[in-house]
């Protein structure tokens, strides 16, 4: 990365292991990251994490814990809140999120 930009396609993609594909840029507390998300993908436990962000291609529907599920898709953004019990899996077969968080 140099001055302000960020250059997605310089970053390797990083793979975790429940199978999400993720492009990662941390600085100053904040995480700017590119996220894949598979209809492969079954996420065994509930994240916790807030996610600000926004759906620049697929389907994603997401089961909350406590309030059941909605669905985002391309052209909608996220904002969910650090403590909501949360699971996405892809509708589309892959969904790219663009996302914005604080890094913990």
């Amino acid at each position: 990365m140099s001055g302000n930009k960020l250059d997605f396609a310089a970053l390797d993609w990083e793979i975790s292991e429940s199978g999400l594909k993720s492009k990662c840029f941390e600085k100053n507390g904040k995480r700017v990251r590119l996220l894949e998300h598979s209809s492969a993908v079954r996420e065994e436990n509930w994240c916790e994490r807030a996610h600000c962000g926004y759906v620049v291609e697929g389907e994603l529907e997401i089961d909350f814990l406590e309030t059941g599920r909605e669905t985002v898709r391309k052209g909608e953004g996220i904002f969910i809140e650090s403590g909501i019990k949360h699971k996405a899996n892809s509708l589309s077969g892959k969904s790219l999120l663009f996302l914005v968080e604080e890094i913990e």
